[in-house]
């Protein structure tokens, strides 16, 4: 069964004093500490706004862009799906940075005016309301204080930001500070009991490379999650440096998931089977590198979740990024979404778009704010043998 994820009609445009001057800010003359993100504070004092009407401005905004493009949910027919629960929806996005966009990436079919910050952003914030997920993670962010953490709280959302340490976006003219992870999820559906930062290794050596790791507890059930959020080092002839930072991060997931489980034991919210973990991200790796293969085979027990759209449920789909630069057109699988098969189920899946719907210029354009399509998966916590 399909459920079609169709965008919704303009009204006028009542939240644009609310939000005007967030929406409307230009580059930064300071940038906030990383610190700052973990006094949460300030956003739970911030008015809320209805993300169906701010849904609706984003398209007034965008009235003269082209249409969206339009995708669907596949629901998957999982026999340990929990009726009764409500589905855990995640999101796992290369929104783009905005400074990699304008100065570096040389997107040579993309016009430089679809790119311009003053319309993408309703883009990707458009892409984020239309699916509402429960946890979002976003790689490429270099508008986290500006724009993302203070418009998403007004949401209802928490959110922690790690940036690389020597962001490629400080390169460029005019930029708005470092790109990095940033992880959002619902106050109302979840409970942070902690975060940690990450700057990925290999060989002991630290790169430029992070993750943002946080431990939730499900409101509802009670129950714990983790959920990592990271971006490894990108272009080819640096296979084993992605693998080594993959090897890293797993190594930290096993010591954060064990350390969470000893302690919703010891709070007697504790399952006795472990903690489920989510790990989203652009790995910048096909399936066919041996970062991937590490994932796939960690005693953890990850599976990824777009697995599911193929007809053996083993292959992953054809593409996530699909751009042309100089060097030619690149079409290739580098997102994923891993859970824990043990304790998690897969229940809907968001299917990518045609060739044919992306277009002969492919990705960004003036309907797509980024390379890289977003990942969208409703999960339910699998039963437990009795």
């Amino acid at each position: 069964m399909e459920v079609l994820a169709c965008p919704m009609g303009n009204s006028p445009n009542r939240l644009y004093s609310a939000l005007a001057h967030t929406l409307s800010s230009g580059p930064l003359s300071q940038h906030p500490p990383a610190e700052l993100d973990q006094d949460q504070d300030q956003e739970q004092e911030l008015e809320p706004v209805d993300p169906v009407e701010l849904l609706r401005e984003c398209e007034e905004a965008l009235r003269t862009r082209p249409a969206r493009l339009l995708r669907a949910f596949v629901r998957q027919g999982n026999s340990g799906r929990d009726c009764h629960q409500q589905p855990i929806r995640v999101m796992q996005w290369n929104i783009l940075a905005q400074a990699l966009g304008e100065g570096m990436d040389s997107f040579v079919k993309c016009p430089l005016e679809a790119l311009k910050w003053n319309e993408r952003k309703y883009l990707i914030l458009e892409e984020i309301l239309t699916y509402q997920p429960d946890v979002l993670c976003l790689q490429e962010v270099d508008h986290y204080f500006d724009t993302f953490r203070p418009v998403l709280a007004r949401l209802g959302y928490q959110s922690s930001f790690c940036p690389k340490p020597w962001s490629p976006c400080l390169d460029v003219e005019n930029n708005n500070g470092p790109d990095g992870c940033a992880l959002f999820f619902r106050r109302d559906r979840f409970q942070l009991l902690g975060t940690v930062h990450l700057h990925l290794a290999a060989m002991k050596l630290k790169t430029n490379q992070v993750a943002v790791v946080s431990t939730l507890r499900c409101r509802a059930t009670g129950r714990t999650l983790c959920v990592a959020v990271t971006h490894l080092k990108a272009r080819s002839g640096w296979e084993r440096l992605r693998s080594a930072q993959g090897h890293d991060l797993l190594r930290n997931l096993q010591n954060i998931t064990r350390d969470a489980a000893l302690v919703a034991e010891d709070e007697g919210v504790g399952t006795g089977a472990g903690v489920p973990l989510l790990v989203c991200g652009d790995f910048n790796a096909e399936p066919s590198e041996e970062v991937y293969r590490r994932f796939a085979t960690s005693s953890l027990g990850l599976d990824s979740a777009y697995k599911q759209l193929s007809s053996d449920g083993q292959t992953e789909p054809p593409y996530t990024t699909w751009k042309i630069r100089p060097s030619g057109e690149s079409c290739n699988t580098l997102d994923y979404i891993w859970y824990s098969r043990q304790h998690l189920s897969v229940d809907t899946v968001l299917d990518f778009p045609t060739a044919e719907q992306i277009g002969p210029d492919r990705l960004p354009s003036y309907n797509y704010p980024s390379d890289h399509l977003s990942l969208v998966c409703d999960f339910t916590f699998s039963h437990l043998p009795e």
